[in-house]
């Protein structure tokens, strides 16, 4: 029987981090996973696949629409969808590879199967109808999320799919409709509609992205809107009849009304994601679980069960895959007897699209509903000579700061490249720093990020280029 000093159940951006980590501090380490490659839903059907081809289509609608206003012709863009699906899978397969690499570096032992655990120390690994029990000092469950499933409406991963199917379509569909406006539903959204589908998106709410800033969620629907997508705001999908030629969708008001019916080829349900706990023997070995399916755990990731810790997806929180990653170097700096720590308040949140919106920190609804006072600065990129030369001026930085102190508590911008500016508000916030700080440090010109530094000096009512 093998003994361990940490087994660590699932891959994905939690377990494998976890894993390298604990490794790095002088443990014997195996992760278990059930699936045929490495990196969970992220690497595989999840974050990497979606970014290749948000990439590849970004890139077909530039050349068919932006180049010629650059002074570059070409003839119109062709689209060979399968060639476009080999891009995504040659991207999978280097990251893929790239995990199984760093497992072998570290000296991490992969076990191939589902992973159950029979008690304090104990994990039955079972693949092919053969199981074995491995015996460990410490386990960390990482085994992530699955889709959230609408009752009554069949996922088949053809014509009504979840974000797995709607990665690997064999035609652009001429009417896609999209069950949630989260950010799942408006980047895969975006992928087919720059491919030439007509988008149509029901959200239950009365708002796209929520818990994002609601400032930000409403420019952002309108540049949407201007892209061609249709929102169906306040609207619930009830039903969907798959026995035609197109699927035929009963959508109705959410405060109740009359239905009305959409047609469309492929109906994409994306109305979020439900922890992983299938198969892993929680409720026999005494973990416990809360009211919405996830594993409870204390302040160090500790679970009901000695010696069993959580983190990730499968626990309360963003289900993102940074936090995770977070989450699994701490566990295992905790399980090593170190200060592991994670920060919640400055967790960076980032949707896709084009442009890109990013956040971090509080959103003014919430300083609002916390009573905290707070000044607002604002800088919108039709300001910024670098957004002005390339005309891409859509969106603005918004940053927020504590009247009093000047601390900053959110940071939310809607532009191209938002998702890679947002990082210097990240650091700033770990710090503990002001909005004076971030309008007194030297930003290279011309960039975006100056749109950043802008909106720090309008905190004090003193942006120079407005």
């Amino acid at each position: 029987m093998a003994t361990y000093d940490l087994v660590v159940i699932g891959t994905g951006p939690g377990g494998y981090v976890c894993a390298v980590r604990a490794s790095q501090l002088g443990m014997k380490v195996a992760v278990v996973e059930k699936n045929a490659t490495l990196g969970g839903t992220c690497l595989n059907v999840g974050c990497m696949p979606s970014k290749a081809l948000l990439h590849a289509s970004e890139m077909f609608e530039e050349a068919g629409h932006s180049f010629a206003k650059m002074g570059v012709s070409v003839s119109s863009p062709k689209l060979d969808l399968p060639a476009m699906m080999n891009f995504k899978q040659q991207g999978i397969d280097g990251n893929v590879k790239g995990v199984e690499f760093l497992m072998k570096k570290n000296k991490v032992d992969v076990l191939k199967g589902t992973g159950k655990i029979l008690g304090t120390g104990k994990v039955e690994v079972s693949a092919d109808g053969k199981s074995q029990v491995v015996e460990t000092k410490n386990i960390v469950i990482a085994t992530g999320s699955d889709i959230a499933r609408l009752k009554g409406i069949e996922i088949d991963e053809k014509r009504i799919v979840s974000s797995t199917g709607a990665l690997s379509l064999d035609k652009v569909p001429g009417k896609l409709l999209i069950v949630g406006a989260g950010v799942i539903g408006l980047e895969l959204g975006s992928v087919w509609k720059r491919l030439g589908a007509e988008v149509v998106v029901v959200e239950f709410l009365d708002r796209i992205l929520p818990g994002m800033d609601g400032e930000i969620a409403k420019q952002f629907q309108r540049i949407l809107e201007k892209q061609g997508f249709a929102f169906k705001l306040g609207a619930k999908v009830t039903g969907v009849d798959t026995s035609g030629k197109t699927l035929k969708a009963t959508v109705e008001p959410a405060a109740g009304g009359a239905a009305e019916t959409l047609e469309a080829d492929v109906v994409l349900v994306c109305i979020g994601r439900v922890p992983y706990t299938e198969s892993l023997g929680l409720k026999e070995a005494g973990v416990a679980l809360d009211n919405r399916g996830r594993v409870q755990i204390d302040p160090h990731f500790a679970t009901s069960l000695k010696g069993v810790y959580a983190i990730g997806d499968v626990v309360a929180g963003p289900m993102l895959a940074h936090k995770a990653e977070d989450e699994g170097v701490a566990v295992a700096e905790i399980i090593a007897g170190q200060a592991g720590h994670v920060n919640y308040d400055v967790i960076p949140g980032v949707v896709y699209t084009t442009p890109e919106v990013s956040s971090v920190g509080k959103t003014e609804e919430e300083l609002k509903q916390a009573g905290v006072a707070y000044t607002v600065g604002k800088f919108p990129f039709t300001a910024n000579g670098r957004s002005k030369v390339n005309q891409t001026t859509d969106g603005f930085v918004k940053i927020l700061a504590d009247a009093k102190t000047d601390r900053v508590l959110g940071v939310h911008i809607i532009g191209i490249e938002a998702g890679e500016m947002i990082h210097e508000a990240c650091v700033l916030m770990e710090f503990g720093g002001s909005a004076e700080d971030l309008a007194r440090t030297c930003h290279a010109h011309p960039t975006r990020s100056e749109a950043v530094k802008e909106a720090a000096l309008a905190v004090g009512k003193r942006a120079i280029h407005m």
